[in-house]
């Protein structure tokens, strides 16, 4: 399984293959319906979004509390195609990278290969597994969404898969 290091890059990014397997490891956002609501209409609104996206990861979860002794709760993929109306417009900002679970709508994946990003999905329903993949976690914007608020995690070996590139 080939390792594959977070911010991701252009030229990391061309680098994949569709159905490879991969250990992410570094930064990335989480962010689920509500989030990427607010920071699409702040974009399109010219506002000042609360965290930068350019060659970010976006990881489609809202965690469970953590647990006395643990990082993280349960944080398990949401299914994805519920932010392929928000996708196109974070894209166009830099997003480079998503995760998530299921499969997106035929325009967005032409969409995410246009734009030379890439869709990885990771294992529906293995919550508490993938949370010990997860070695910090930050609020960095909406806490008031509870569990869907932004969150800056710190990941090492999150096992993914390459599915749109």
């Amino acid at each position: 399984m080939r390792r594959v290091y977070l911010p991701l890059t252009k030229d990391v990014v061309k680098t994949l293959r569709h159905g490879e397997e991969v250990l992410l490891s570094g930064p990335l956002l989480t962010a689920r319906d509500a989030a990427h609501k607010r920071l699409v209409e702040a974009l399109k609104s010219r506002k000042q979004i609360p965290v930068s996206i350019k060659g970010e990861t976006i990881y489609y979860t809202g965690p469970t509390p953590a647990k006395k002794g643990q990082v993280i709760g349960s944080c398990g993929p949401t299914t994805s195609s519920r932010m392929d109306l928000f996708t196109p417009l974070l894209l166009k900002h830099g997003l480079l990278g998503m995760i998530g679970k299921g499969e997106r709508s035929k325009n967005i994946v032409s969409i995410i290969k246009r734009s030379g990003a890439v869709y990885f999905v990771t294992i529906g329903g293995a919550g508490a597994y993938l949370s010990e993949k997860v070695i910090a976690s930050n609020i960095v914007a909406y806490r008031e969404l509870g569990t869907e608020a932004m969150r800056r995690l710190i990941i090492k070996d999150f096992p993914v898969i390459v599915s749109i590139k």
